[in-house]
């Protein structure tokens, strides 16, 4: 490490600031009263829930007050990162004495006052959370859970070439499976057009109860491990505070040093290596440290006692109240804040001013810097269709064309991410305009492959759900793309962040982000070939249970319908947007203008596919939702309109699945009035649904006609067969709609028995069939829809 200028009134200086947010840290989570301890410490002065994590605490603290330094020295645009768990309250004491809380919060004020409140809220009723949240200021990652703090930082320098993100990544966090794959970040990591990434790896050694893995590896161990990652490692290692923070300064100064060498080569076109080995940080400092060092003759400091609340029982127990007075008296209050309690002037000299404060970033919120995305005419992408049914296309690869037109028009504020699927979903047509993003060594015969590509790939849905997060709340727009089955891998990311813009609806400072996006394909209907544990929609029933005002689930039955839905999720907002889309090639049902209007509505009759009129009642509808569905949903009302001429059937099919929702439950809930003139008040519903049958009861159970909802759809039925014998196993078919369709309407009962058995009879036809020739009936495969059937209507 190269030498730091720091000088012994330097140290010192930031020593004092170090106890500044130490001693607010613990105020946070112990006190309501008597925030400067001017008298002794009374029972009524300590909070009656003591909630928070010290352990971590005055790491973070540590770290803070050294990026400071820094920022300030090189003018650097830098955002913290905070990756261990609930680090809060180092995250609000910080923001609190660099003055970017009290800006956004003017009744949390820097002075005793304020300090009172500052205290009070924490971890309490009507407060805010023990972690680093939304209402954090500064805070881009949620530390609820751990493993996604450094799959962010990498999002948010994409496209940032004057960002630096400092991600703390605590010891714990670094055992997770998100995290533990995030260090491959840098093999995407292109330093003339993206900035950088400082990981610093803090190693206290304990989780909750048990020592942490990389905490107890030695030093060499733990070099080799990060330099195998492509790291050049830089160890701060030790307890005392002097040399730790001469040490920690020396450090910095050369991972930034390296960092600007890195990129302004690169940017002068003078690299000879596109892929550096990037500086990561190890510090290893005490858990709990400058905390109380045994409790009750038990070890703390040191140790995982310390990683909650040390003292516990400072309330009922004055031998407590005494251990926490003296703590908090050993960081010297007097000699850190005035006698208004406003910190003292020559430390708050050592913050950075405005938008450098880590606190008041732009890149920390991100809707501050967001610029709306270009998007292409959608008529240049459009599939024509003459009739319903009578095309052919991959509604996938008609997106496709349309993203290609995106990336065109969007040359730093639009990626791609997927798990190396973007040619299987059919995404192909992105390569024409760019390639998958590569820093790594390349063979020639690499297809796609460039340091400049801007479709992010790689065999983690971890990594590509953290990237997109990452991105999308520094300012910038993008879609991930991901096999159906498979998106379940980030159930709880989906959680993370739909809790978080939850909270930030109701946070005026922050400023909105560009809706998170996800095209599931490859979906349980076309999984066929891969067998049942490709076959899983369960995604869209785990979406639903969010805030109706966060959560959209689209299911366009073709590709025009997917061109509307994609364009119009794309131009959202402080949105988590879910698009289910099959890949393979199948009939395309509605011309662009028809489509317009349909996803507009949500869902509708298509009158060109029933057999009554606008207005007339019919006796049964038949309704779908999904492109296969919709395939068999038509497929059963060609055999009822041949076999059954007189039966009234009205066809609707549902693209936008939360408008089934009354409008109370959902913004997109349609009226009763048209529900009703959709579905009827009172005739029986052969609903064939993409996903697990009881989600469509979950979303009508308010409706007027719930009770005569017959939904088909996935009941868990699956193995490695042919795509018609996956409808059939499940009773999705064509077959089995007809019969229930048949079963449910009075007027038949007792006057179709014929009929049925002629169906019963295709179905086991059917078994025979697949079971013999591996392959489906011909009639299904050469179905079409009839022509002529369709030919006097518009498909609205």
């Amino acid at each position: 490490m190269t030498a730091s200028s720091l000088s012994e009134h330097d140290i010192k200086l930031i020593d004092r600031y170090w106890r500044a947010a130490n001693y607010l840290s613990v105020g946070q989570i112990y006190l309501m009263d008597n925030p400067l301890l001017r008298e002794p410490l009374r029972p009524e002065h300590i909070k009656p829930r003591l909630l928070g994590h010290w352990g971590t605490t005055p790491g973070l603290n540590f770290i803070y007050a050294h990026l400071n330094r820094v920022i300030r020295q090189r003018d650097l645009d830098m955002i913290y990162i905070c990756g261990p768990g609930h680090g809060g309250p180092g995250m609000v004491a910080n923001t609190w004495l660099e003055g970017s809380y009290s800006d956004i919060y003017p009744q949390v004020s820097q002075d005793a006052q304020g300090m009172k409140k500052l205290f009070r809220q924490f971890s309490f009723p009507g407060g805010i959370p023990s972690h680093a949240a939304p209402e954090t200021p500064g805070s881009i990652n949620e530390g609820g859970e751990l493993g996604y703090s450094l799959a962010h930082a990498f999002g948010a320098v994409f496209d940032n070439p004057s960002l630096i993100a400092a991600c703390v990544i605590g010891d714990g966090e670094a055992e997770t499976g998100p995290l533990a794959s995030s260090w491959h970040g840098i093999k995407f990591l292109n330093t003339v057009r993206d900035g950088a990434v400082l990981p610093i790896l803090h190693l206290n050694g304990y989780k909750i109860a048990n020592p942490t893995i990389l905490g107890r590896a030695s030093d060499e161990d733990l070099f080799q491990l990060f330099r195998g990652y492509g790291y050049d490692p830089l160890l701060v290692s030790g307890h005392e505070p002097e040399q730790m923070h001469r040490d920690m300064a020396q450090a910095l100064d050369s991972a930034l040093d390296q960092i600007a060498n890195f990129q302004q080569q690169a940017r002068s076109h003078q690299a000879t290596d596109r892929l550096p080995r990037w500086p990561i940080i190890l510090l290893r400092s005490p858990k709990g440290w400058t905390g109380p060092q045994t409790v009750d003759g038990k070890k703390v400091e040191d140790f995982w006692r310390a990683h909650q609340v040390p003292v516990s029982s400072c309330r009922e127990n004055d031998e407590h109240r005494q251990i926490l007075q003296r703590w908090m008296r050993s960081y010297q209050p007097e000699n850190l804040f005035d006698e208004h309690g406003q910190l003292k002037a020559e430390l708050r000299s050592l913050a950075p001013v405005g938008d450098k404060r880590m606190g008041a970033s732009p890149w920390a919120n991100g809707g501050r810097l967001r610029r709306e995305l270009m998007t292409p005419a959608l008529q240049s992408y459009a599939v024509e269709v003459i009739s319903p049914g009578e095309t052919q296309a991959e509604s996938t690869a008609a997106l496709g064309d349309y993203l290609a037109g995106i990336f065109r028009e969007n040359a730093d504020n639009f990626r791609l991410f997927g798990p190396d699927e973007t040619a299987s979903n059919r995404l192909s047509k992105v390569f024409d305009v760019t390639s998958r993003t590569w820093l790594a060594a390349q063979k020639p015969w690499d297809e796609q492959l460039a340091p400049d590509g801007r479709v992010m790939e790689i065999l983690s849905e971890h990594q590509c759900q953290g990237w997109l997060e990452g991105y999308l709340l520094t300012g910038r727009h993008g879609l991930f793309n991901c096999y159906e089955a498979f998106i379940h891998i980030v159930d709880s990311m989906f959680n993370q962040h739909a809790k978080w813009l939850k909270v930030t609806r109701k946070l005026p400072w922050r400023a909105p982000i560009s809706s998170l996006n996800y095209l599931l394909s490859s979906h349980v209907w076309r999984q066929d070939h891969n067998g049942y544990s490709h076959q899983d929609p369960g995604f869209i029933d785990h979406v639903a249970n969010k805030k109706a005002d966060i959560v959209r689930i689209y299911l366009p039955p073709d590709a025009n319908t997917l061109l509307c839905v994609a364009d119009h999720c794309l131009k959202t907002w402080d949105r988590i947007n879910v698009i289910v889309a099959g890949k393979q090639p199948s009939p395309q049902w509605l011309t662009l203008d028809d489509a317009v209007k349909h996803c507009a509505a949500g869902m509708g009759v298509w009158y060109w596919a029933g057999t009554v009129e606008e207005g007339e009642t019919p006796d049964v509808v038949m309704a779908c939702a999904g492109d296969v569905p919709t395939i068999e949903t038509l497929a059963a009302v060609d055999l009822l309109r041949e076999h059954l001429p007189a039966l009234r059937i009205q066809v609707v099919n549902v693209v936008d699945l939360m408008a089934l929702q009354t409008r109370d439950q959902h913004p997109h809930g349609l009226s009763e009035q048209v529900f009703d003139a959709l579905f009827t008040a009172d005739k029986p519903v052969i609903f064939a649904f993409h996903g697990y049958p009881g989600l469509i009861h979950r979303l009508t159970y308010q409706r007027n006609n719930h009770r005569n909802f017959h939904v088909h759809g996935f009941r868990e039925e699956g193995t490695t067969t042919t795509p018609f014998d996956m409808t059939v196993l499940n009773e999705l078919d064509r077959f089995h709609l007809a019969q229930e369709a048949i079963l449910r309407v009075p007027s038949l009962q007792g006057k179709t028995d014929e009929f049925l058995d002629v169906l019963q009879e295709k179905i086991a036809a059917h078994h025979r069939y697949v079971r013999e020739y591996g392959e489906d009936l011909p009639e299904v495969q050469n179905w079409k829809w009839p022509s002529q059937q369709g030919s006097d209507a518009a498909p609205e």
